[in-house]
């Protein structure tokens, strides 16, 4: 499946556009950005937000609101690597699909017995938060569906890989990606697999996605689930 890949202000899909200093205020603000590339879902019955929590949900928060679309999540676990947790050597969904990254694990010389311990820990964590965030709430139907994936940033993009195998399964009408900052790398690996990718920065040298927030704290469980509630309360 060929995508088209949506740099800031441009439409040619074999242009990353390097911007150096795109800096977001916060989640929210940059979904509120995110939103002016994705107008043309705006008030489609057939399309769909779905966050990656947490950092997903206060951008698809936004992004729901102004194009007067549903808001769900996708559950997906960032598989770390050994005393550096936030380097992902890959990533699990709530449905189990995993991505590996091939090179990272050979590099880090990790064993099949740590990948499988680390993949059954964020799976009991995967389990927590569906129950925590969804309850006994639906999960969301998504064949013949316009889904558009959303997070706060990529830089492996092992996550949201995970994220789009899991929701390929189900048989959608189209999968789209919207970051508000992604490196050229992640784009790279998901383009071909997905319909669209939109983004607002793609910058280099990239460090990491917090890098591109003034304000990046680590949300908690009840500020997704307050997101949520209100989003699942006006729909």
């Amino acid at each position: 499946m060929l995508s088209t890949v949506h740099g800031q202000l441009m439409g040619n899909k074999y242009v990353l556009r390097k911007i150096m200093k795109q800096i977001f205020q916060n989640r929210n603000t940059a979904g509120c950005q995110l939103a002016d590339s994705l107008i043309g879902y705006a008030g489609d019955d057939n399309a769909l937000v779905l966050a990656l929590p947490r950092g997903g949900v206060p951008v698809a928060y936004e992004i729901a609101k102004i194009l007067a679309l549903p808001l769900d999540i996708m559950l997906v676990c960032k598989l770390g690597a050994p005393g550096q947790q936030e380097l992902a050597i890959g990533a699990i969904a709530s449905s189990g699909q995993t991505v590996l990254n091939d090179e990272l694990v050979e590099a880090l010389c990790l064993t099949s017995e740590y990948i499988a311990r680390v993949k059954k820990r964020e799976q009991h964590e995967l389990e927590r938060r569906m129950q925590m965030y969804r309850g006994n709430r639906p999960l969301a139907e998504l064949q013949a569906k316009n889904v558009i994936l959303v997070d706060d940033g990529l830089a492996t993009g092992a996550t949201m890989l995970a994220a789009i195998n899991a929701v390929k399964e189900q048989s959608p009408n189209k999968v789209i990606v919207a970051v508000p900052v992604v490196t050229k790398d992640a784009v790279f690996r998901i383009q071909e697999i997905v319909d669209d990718v939109f983004y607002l920065a793609s910058p280099e040298p990239f460090t990491a996605v917090s890098c591109w927030y003034r304000e990046f704290s680590q949300l908690t469980d009840v500020e997704v689930i307050d997101s949520l509630k209100k989003a699942w309360c006006n729909s």
